[in-house]
Order: structure tokens, then sequence, then C-alpha cells
């Protein structure tokens, strides 16, 4: 006689598998082709087309419908989690490399003109005193020539503050920036003088970092943020490929979110525009992987009881 040959499905995975059972015991135990998981299968009593099968009453617990596992949005949540943490180690190695350079000792020119606006008619501003201020408190002082024009040499890194005076006109004050990795405005700048008094000075700020090391603390925290960004990332990526936790894919995701929000808070979106538009990238992929697991963590909630 020919063995009994039945289909069930995993309860653990909900993947197929088709047996043939022994005429003994009644209930006998076959693994799962696809997650190993030990299958109880009962012999039948009934033989086709009456039944196909049946289930000893009070042996087993009643089960729901087994789901297929979501391993597809599992492994998309994890690769794009793997991007944000790739993204933000590179994003963290590239501001070092910044704050690395910018802190090395340098000397930059300062030069630009100035001119002079009365009745709608602006022209070259001749004789105009140009006093810079270094950082350091250092200060050095020229005269504008015949066509307006000003220039410093060999000015050390930091911040620079340019006061621009001429007898009859109200004084400019320029607050400007310069270092070896982001140029505020030093050259090439434009000054334009309008009549008015001495003491109603007017100051123009092109830089939002009072000094160097200003600069350099917004890099250092930068650097510290993408840091903690990649291991939270990480540890995300860990906990969906081994234990299949949503939600450290949310916690994860939510981190890579808030990249280029830490980057504009520390001002250095002026400074690095094309590095602070590349950190949309962690904040796509950050965002992608929080709306799988969320919607995942939402799935597997369990549905609220009658009151």
């Amino acid at each position: 006689m020919a063995p009994t040959t039945v289909a069930r499905r995993c309860p653990t995975c909900g993947g197929e598998l088709t047996v043939a059972l022994a005429d003994a015991p009644p209930t006998q135990w076959f693994p799962c082709p696809h997650c190993r998981t030990p299958v109880a299968v009962v012999v039948p009593r009934d033989p086709p087309p009456l039944y196909s099968w049946e289930v000893v009453p009070g042996l087993y617990p009643t089960l729901p419908l087994p789901r297929r596992t979501r391993w597809r949005a599992r492994r998309a949540a994890a690769i794009a989690l793997i991007a944000v943490v790739v993204l933000a180690v590179g994003f963290a190695s590239t501001f070092a490399y910044y704050g690395v350079v910018a802190g090395e000792p340098g000397s930059f020119p300062v030069n630009g003109i100035v001119e002079r606006s009365v009745g709608g008619v602006t022209g070259p501003a001749a004789g105009a005193t140009v006093v810079l201020t270094e950082e350091g408190g250092a200060q050095a002082s020229t005269v504008t020539l015949v066509d307006g024009a000003f220039a410093f040499a060999g000015v050390p890194g930091g911040s620079v503050s340019l006061n621009v005076s001429l007898p009859g006109f109200a004084p400019v004050v320029v607050s400007t920036f310069v270092s070896a990795v982001y140029d505020a405005g030093t050259t090439g700048l434009e000054v334009v003088l309008a009549p008015g008094a001495t003491g109603n000075a007017t100051t123009v700020t092109l830089s939002p970092f009072s000094g160097l090391e200003g600069f350099l603390a917004s890099i250092g925290v930068a650097v510290v943020l993408f840091v903690l960004i990649a291991g939270v990332a990480a540890a995300a990526v860990v906990g969906t490929v081994r234990a299949d936790r949503p939600s450290l894919g949310v916690v994860g995701g939510g981190a890579g979110l808030l990249a280029p929000v830490a980057v504009y808070l520390l001002a250095l979106g002026s400074a690095f525009p094309l590095v602070t538009s590349a950190t949309a990238a962690v904040a796509g992929f950050g965002a992608f992987a929080l709306a799988l697991r969320a919607v995942e963590l939402a799935q597997a909630s369990p549905a609220p009881g009658p009151e």
C-alpha cells in the first residue's frame, strides 16, 4: 500500500510542505524545508474524498492563519540602514578632514573696492581708509587708490573685520571669515559708502562664525553627530537582520533623517553647501527604513480588545 501524501503549511513561516505519512504513529513530525521548524502532521483517519485530513479535537490549540515572512521589506530596510551607516561614516570622515585642514596655519589675501553713492550715482571712493582687524586683534590699514581698490596680504585664518570710512560718509564695517576650507568672502569685496554721520556705522556680516574656534567647534560637533548616527544605524542593522526588531529600524531610520537638520543647526550649510546637500541622501535612506519598519511595527501590534 502506497504511503499517504498530504500537503501542509508551516505555521512559522507559512511555507508549503508535502510529506509522506507512515501508518503509525498517529502524530508525526516533519521539518519545514524553508525554516526547519518541526511541523506536526496527523495521519488521516478518513480516506479521500470524504476528508483530506483531520485534527484530533483538543490536541492542538487554535492557531491564526500563518503569514508569509515579509523578508523583502525587512531586507530592503536593512539595506537602507546599511546605506545610512556608510554615508554617515563618510560624512564624519569628510568633516574631520575639513577640521584638520582648517586648523592648520596659513595666510590669505583680502582685497576689494570701495565705492560711494551720492544721489543715485555710484563711483570709486578714492582716499577711503580701510582698517583690517585680524582675529588675534592685530590691525593693518590702507588707503584706497583712485579706482577705489584696496588690498591686504598675509592675513591669518579666522575672523576678519574691515572698517571702511571716508569723511562725509557713514562708515561700513564688514565682518567675514577665511580659512583653507571656507572663505566667506575676502577677495573681490565691494563696499558702498552712503552720505551720513561718522557715528552711523553699518555692519555687514558675511559669515555665521565669529572666529576660527567656533568654526572648528561646529565641525567637531558634526563629526560626533555623524558617528552617533552611524552607530545607531549599525545597531538597527544588527537588530533587523538577527532578531527582526522593527522598533530598532524605526530608531535607526530616524537617526539618519536628522542628519541634514543637525548640519543646518550647526550653520555648516553656508560653509559646505555641496556636502550639506549630499546629507539629504542620508535622510532619504533613513526615512525609507523608518517608514518600512513603522508599517511592520504597526501591523505586528495586537488589535485593541473590547472595552
